[in-house]
């Protein structure tokens, strides 16, 4: 996940809401935005790794989570371990989002830089934590709406205050998630003027400065959009091929049900898929 906008707690009837893009080479492999095994778990898959792993997810019992790297290229260690699983130990845990994000914020040191985001939207257990690698310690969100990409919360990179524009401008004319995705196809960079210095050659600072991201190598894999009403989930991705530089999917996809209490037996969830 390479950049997010998050909605949190914005009004009663509609707790949370993303919309993100998840950038990453193009040959590492992944799976599409599904119910893993055991109907639990919401979320695309990382196959480069064997253990479960993922950059964003929900689950049946309201659990959510998503993470970005820290883009600092000179203090990344090639031995590290992958970010990915601390995504997927939180949706199929059961530790509280407080409980697992003070644990993550134990080791965090044993990883390259990352910003995690986890919390619930249980109706009687609704929280939101946000922990960056370098902060003093994880941070409890408010009712707001947030911008994440790869510096720390709220960092005011063009990229996201442009994401964070379309996004809140969404949230007040609620078009839909078919709008809300072509707002993620956003290629518009940066003047040098304005782009940060992570320690990235100039030619990449300015490619990686769009929201919607396509180069030979690099790019926006999928864009996502997850939004719960009261206690119904839908969530929409739209998968993209190598070097989708005109922002055509070859594939969507939308699944919905609703959070279920911890006691009483999963609704049926529905799915469809266009190509």
């Amino acid at each position: 996940m390479c950049i997010a906008t998050i909605a949190w707690q914005w009004n009663a009837d509609r707790p949370l809401v993303i919309a993100a893009n998840r950038d990453e080479f193009y040959h590492r492999p992944a799976a599409a935005l599904q119910f893993w095994p055991g109907d639990e778990v919401l979320a695309g898959r990382d196959l480069a790794i064997e253990t479960p792993s993922t950059w964003m997810g929900i689950n049946r019992r309201g659990r959510f989570a998503l993470i970005t790297n820290v883009r600092a290229p000179s203090e990344a260690r090639p031995d590290a371990p992958s970010r990915g699983p601390l995504v997927a130990a939180f949706l199929e845990g059961d530790l509280s989002p407080s409980r697992y994000i003070f644990d993550v914020a134990s080791r965090r040191s044993r990883y390259n830089g990352f910003n995690l985001i986890v919390g619930s939207v249980a109706f009687d257990a609704q929280e939101c934590w946000f922990l960056h690698t370098k902060d003093f310690g994880p941070r409890r969100l408010t009712p707001g709406i947030y911008g994440l990409s790869n510096a720390t919360l709220d960092t005011p990179w063009p990229k996201v205050q442009r994401a964070v524009g379309r996004f809140t401008m969404d949230l007040l004319m609620r078009p839909g998630h078919d709008a809300m995705l072509d707002g993620l196809r956003d290629p518009v960079m940066a003047h040098d003027e304005s782009l940060p210095q992570t320690g990235v050659p100039l030619d990449w600072e300015r490619r990686l400065s769009a929201v919607f991201i396509a180069t030979d190598s690099y790019g926006t894999r999928a864009s996502t959009v997850l939004e719960v009403v009261r206690q119904d989930v839908t969530v929409t991705e739209r998968r993209y091929p190598p070097d989708a530089s005109n922002g055509v999917p070859h594939e969507q996809s939308t699944h919905q049900f609703t959070v279920r209490r911890s006691a009483h037996k999963a609704q049926p969830a529905s799915s469809s898929s266009e190509p």
